[in-house]
Formats: C-alpha cells, sequence, structure tokens
C-alpha cells in the first residue's frame, strides 16, 4: 500500500471486548480469501514489530477477521505479503 493517501487503520474488538488499533500494511486477494498485514497503530520504525496476518472470513453474512490456523497456509501467505511489501519499498527508491 502506497502512503502517498495516508495509512489505513481499523480498529477490532476480541471476543473479551478488548478493542485493538491497527494500521494495514498490505491486502492480499489469494485462493479466493483476503488477508490482511496488520501491526499495532502508532508504532514507530525502532520499534520491535511483529507483523500479524489475518484472514477475512464471513460469519453469519457479516466479514470478521480470524488468525490463520493452518501453518502451511500462513506460510505462504506471508510470503507472498512480505514479497509485496519489500518489492513497494524497492519501487519508492
Amino acid at each position: 500500500m502506497s502512503d502517498e493517501f495516508g495509512s489505513d487503520f481499523m480498529t477490532i474488538v476480541d471476543e473479551d471486548g478488548t478493542e485493538y488499533e491497527l494500521e494495514v500494511l498490505s491486502t492480499l486477494e489469494y485462493n479466493g480469501a483476503t488477508y490482511l498485514a496488520v501491526i499495532p497503530a502508532g508504532a514507530e520504525d525502532g520499534d520491535d514489530l511483529q507483523v500479524s496476518i489475518l484472514k477475512s472470513v464471513e460469519e453469519d453474512g457479516e466479514p470478521i477477521l480470524c488468525a490463520i490456523e493452518d501453518e502451511a497456509e500462513l506460510e505462504t501467505v506471508y510470503d507472498l505479503i512480505m514479497d509485496e511489501l519489500y518489492s513497494e519499498d524497492d519501487d519508492e527508491e
């Protein structure tokens, strides 16, 4: 995603009702599903950032984000998203 138009932020609520604000780094369509690479909002470049990959699924007709349980799926999607993010960094230079 380009910062040209600003970053994308979202707030999610876990099953305990705790809210988290996340910055969406990238969105990927793969095998008919949508995946998002996110970090905590407000994180600085120098912070030890951990990118989380979430999968958008429909539940009762509403889109929800969930963790990816399948290790092979997670690894494949992570590699694709990281390739996309790093290729965008190379394009900016």
